[in-house]
């Protein structure tokens, strides 16, 4: 698992610089304001999740918790979700990708109650 966390993480990083540039160079001039500001804030999101879960995968190799596993995929989901419902809201301006943003938000914020979970479950030593 962590091999597979690794090469996702190092996919989402790689990605994120390739989508942060095309948003800087070539959506500037042809993006309003707005829909410039959502892309970023997808890459943004994906670039935390990619250095998040390229963190995890390291830690994988210590602890295969089922709920640091989970973070994982809850993670990637959240990209897929969120980062990827904002790229196409403002690449296409459909605005029924919006409602789909949320869902990956809430991905997320499980992703990391899962690994507060995990975390708690090392303490206890099981």
């Amino acid at each position: 698992m962590s091999q597979i966390f690794l090469i996702v993480a190092a996919i989402l990083g790689g990605t994120g610089v390739m989508l942060g540039a095309f948003a800087s160079h070539g959506l500037k001039s042809k993006l309003s304001e707005s829909l410039l500001s959502a892309f970023e804030t997808g890459v943004t999101y994906q670039f935390y999740h990619a250095l998040a879960l390229f963190a995890l995968a390291l830690w994988l190799k210590q602890s295969q918790s089922v709920w640091f596993v989970a973070s994982g995929y809850l993670w990637l989901a959240g990209v897929v979700l969120f980062s990827g419902s904002l790229y196409a809201l403002a690449l296409t301006g459909v605005k029924w990708f919006g409602p789909i943003t949320p869902i990956g938000g809430v991905l997320f914020i499980a992703g990391w109650v899962s690994l507060l979970v995990g975390a708690m479950k090392l303490g206890a030593g099981s």
